[in-house]
């Protein structure tokens, strides 16, 4: 089983990693994990006139590390093999593309506990991959 946690580091994406290191533990020895955190770079797309390109690719990609170090040190301790994925751009669309051609079974990602009326209004991350994703998608209060 192919398994995508998406993690941005935070308690609850934390416990997404939790609960899929419990499922590869539950279905060994065919399970892979891969980590993905994503960032929308869209706020700083008039950043990269200034500082440049270069500079914005290698402060998110420090700020993803930073932000993958928690699960990959679960993953780690719980001996699991696994891998990193970091990308930019619109993150719940990122999420579900590299859930498609990366031909995962299963989706895992941390729920967020907002008010319904924000999620109306706004939506979340794990709201639109559970909406646009082909595969089951397990969300982790």
């Amino acid at each position: 089983m192919k398994i995508l946690v998406a993690t941005d580091g935070s308690k609850h994406a934390l416990r997404a990693v939790k609960y899929a290191i419990e499922l590869v533990h539950q279905v060994r020895p065919a399970s892979s994990v891969t980590l993905v955190n994503v960032h929308d770079d869209t706020g700083l797309r008039h950043a990269k006139a200034f500082v440049g390109r270069t500079e914005v690719a290698d402060y998110l990609r420090e700020l993803s590390e930073k932000e993958l170090k928690p699960a990959r040190k679960l993953l780690k301790a719980a001996e699991v093999k696994h891998d990193i994925v970091i990308r930019t751009g619109h993150v719940s669309q990122e999420i579900v593309d590299l859930a498609r051609n990366g031909k995962f079974n299963l989706i895992v990602l941390g729920a967020k506990g907002r008010s319904a009326l924000a999620d109306l209004l706004l939506g979340s991350v794990a709201q639109r991959v559970l909406a646009t994703a082909p595969q089951p998608v397990v969300l982790v209060k």
